[in-house]
Formats: C-alpha cells, sequence, structure tokens
C-alpha cells in the first residue's frame, strides 16, 4: 500500500492551521493512504493543541525556534521513518490550495518526475509588488542557471518528492531549504517537473525575512554555496583563468613596452602582472583540490544514502520514530482515515 504524508512546518499558525487541514485533500488517485504531519517550530501559541483537536496523524516538536530549512529537514526524516512512498510540503499559512495538491502528486506518483514544484504564477499573483514579482523572475531564472533544471518557480514551497528523491537530500544552510534542494537535484540528475497550481488569500506577511534587501542578500549567497559543493572545479579554474588570462596580458604590454624603450615607466604594470599570474595559479591549485573534496562528498552522500535507507526501513518496521530531541505522537486520524500507531518518542 503507497503512503503519502503531507508535512506543515508551522510557527504560530493556530488560526490558519484549520483553514489549511481543512483544505487538504482525503484521497488521491494512486494514493492508498494519506496521512498528515505537523512540525512545530517552537510556537508560542496554541499551535500545538490546534494540531491534536484537528486530528493530525504525526506531529514533531521543536522546544524553541530553529527557522524554516531545520523545521522541514526534521519533517521530512520524520515521514521517511514512518514508511511515506511520497511527501509533501506545504505551508501553515494556507498559501497554497489544498486541492491542487492531487495535481502536484500526479507526475510523481506516475513515475515521470522524482520532484514536483507548484508553479504559482508570480507574475499573476495581486499581492506581490512589482519588484517582488521581477525579482521571482529574476531569482528563478538565476536558479535554473546554477542548476540546469526548467524550474519554474523555485521559490514555491508546494512541492512533492518520491521516497528515494527524499532520500538524497542533504540540505546543509540554515536559512531555507528551497533554492539549495533545487540546485542539489538538478546536479544529482533527479527529473522535475513544474505544476501549475492556484495561491489563496494572503492570511499573513511572510516571517522568512524581514525585509527584500536581506532575502535577496541570502538567497544570493544560498545559490552560490550550493552551487560551490558541486562544481568547485569549474568554478575556482574558471575564475583562475580570467586572473592568469589578465595577467599575461598585462606583462605581455610591459614587455612590449620595454621592447619600444620604455619599460621603465611600466613597473606597475609588471607587478601588478605578477600578482595575477600568481593568484592565477593558486586558484587552479584550489580547483584540484576542491575537486578532490567534491569526489569525497560524493562518496559521503552515497554512504549517507545507504545508511537513510537502512535506518528507514528498520524504523519503518519497527513503527517508530526514534529521536532524541523530537516527538512523535500518535494522533486521532480525521474521519475516513486511519491514524499512526506508533508510540510517542518522548513527553
Amino acid at each position: 500500500m503507497s503512503l503519502l504524508i503531507i508535512q506543515i512546518p508551522c510557527l504560530n499558525e493556530e488560526l490558519t492551521l484549520p483553514v489549511t487541514i481543512g483544505d487538504l485533500p482525503r484521497s488521491i488517485p494512486g494514493v492508498d493512504r494519506i496521512e498528515y504531519l505537523i512540525i512545530d517550530d517552537g510556537s508560542t501559541d496554541r499551535t500545538v493543541e490546534v494540531a491534536r483537536e484537528l486530528g493530525v496523524h504525526h506531529l514533531v516538536q521543536f522546544p524553541a525556534n530553529r527557522g524554516l530549512a531545520a523545521a522541514f529537514r526534521a519533517g521530512v526524516d520524520a515521514c521517511l521513518r514512518l514508511g511515506a512512498d511520497f511527501i509533501v510540503n506545504t505551508d501553515g499559512d494556507n498559501q497554497y490550495k489544498g486541492e491542487d495538491i492531487v495535481r502536484l502528486v500526479e507526475p510523481v506518483v506516475a513515475g515521470r518526475a522524482d520532484v514536483a514544484i507548484g508553479d504559482r504564477k508570480t507574475s499573476q499573483i495581486a499581492h506581490f509588488s512589482w519588484i517582488k514579482k521581477r525579482l521571482q523572475t529574476l531569482g528563478s531564472w538565476t536558479v535554473r542557471q546554477f542548476s540546469g533544471t526548467d524550474v519554474v518557480d523555485a521559490t514555491s514551497g508546494f512541492r512533492c518528492w518520491s521516497r528515494e528523491s527524499a532520500l538524497r537530500l542533504n540540505l546543509v544552510n540554515q536559512y531555507t531549504y528551497t533554492l539549495e534542494s533545487i540546485i542539489q537535484s538538478g546536479h544529482n540528475r533527479l527529473t522535475i517537473e513544474s505544476v501549475p497550481i492556484g495561491t489563496n488569500e494572503k492570511l499573513r506577511d511572510s516571517r522568512l525575512f524581514k525585509s527584500i534587501r536581506q532575502y535577496v542578500q541570502r538567497s544570493a549567497l544560498v545559490i552560490l554555496r550550493s552551487y560551490l559543493l558541486y562544481k568547485p572545479f569549474a568554478t575556482f579554474m574558471a575564475l583562475g583563468a580570467v586572473a592568469f588570462s589578465a595577467g599575461s596580458a598585462i606583462f605581455l604590454r610591459f614587455l612590449w613596452f620595454y621592447a619600444q624603450g620604455m619599460g621603465g615607466g611600466k613597473v606597475q604594470s609588471l607587478v601588478l602582472a605578477g600578482a595575477l599570474l600568481v593568484i592565477g595559479t593558486q586558484l587552479a591549485m584550489m580547483a584540484m583540490l576542491a575537486d578532490l573534496v567534491s569526489a569525497n562528498r560524493t562518496l559521503a552522500e552515497e554512504s549517507l544514502l545507504r545508511l537513510r535507507r537502512l535506518e528507514a526501513s528498520m524504523a519503518q518496521r519497527s513503527n517508530d520514530l526514534p529521536t532524541t530531541s523530537l516527538n512523535d505522537r500518535a494522533l486521532p486520524a480525521p474521519e475516513g482515515q486511519p491514524a499512526s500507531q506508533g508510540e510517542p518518542a518522548g513527553d
């Protein structure tokens, strides 16, 4: 029997969570069982109590706020340990239409894609400002160039993963999972399909960033860092080639003036050429060292993948979610759906 778990990272969502849960599908073609999982990221309101009252199947709790990326990773890990064949991520503020989950999962359930990402058609969202729409378009284009994918809406958090693609997720940044996971999936040669979806009216402002400037800065760092993890040789070698070429050109210019008897006034050019040639050589050496590190990273990821498969398989057989810092509670299921039988990991 195939199991789909819909995970919802939450931070103080007691008012919006009932609307979000109520909008989720109870049945999906090709899926035998649907369960809901809430990741409470240190909420200070009644989010946890509301989740229990609504009858969600599983609850993962953080004692304090750790951020969206940490909540997402914890949710995926919990879903895998619970035996999920497909994992859907949506927001607790009801930004995405729950009815669109049926369309979102279709390419993954059918086996056409490893990952499906909802395309919100950001240029048509009324409450997005003009500059936000332009930045969304530019950001998605940038991610496509760095990831080698054709993702239309790179910052959309409305996504579906197959079990295998979720096992391959190795996210390291502490800001957000959206951009890094696309770049990682692209370089792992996973198939990503964009699915047109709708959005609901805004119920609250975003808590992910305080200003557009902060969002752009953090996103740029995430993209650059993620790309360097998978293409260090090409990046450093390209930078080294630019520096070495510039140094060589300046040195040849100095030689031409020297041959004309005017080299005495061009000592600065000689110094600059020498510095650029040294920098270019160092960058080339860094490229080779980074390539060795990248090879070790690949081996480590393969070992981690095998370990995750083993852990997920063992946890599924024991129907348990053993962690030291997270709680998983079996909650009453919505009418017509079976609840998880796992015991709490802690109280």
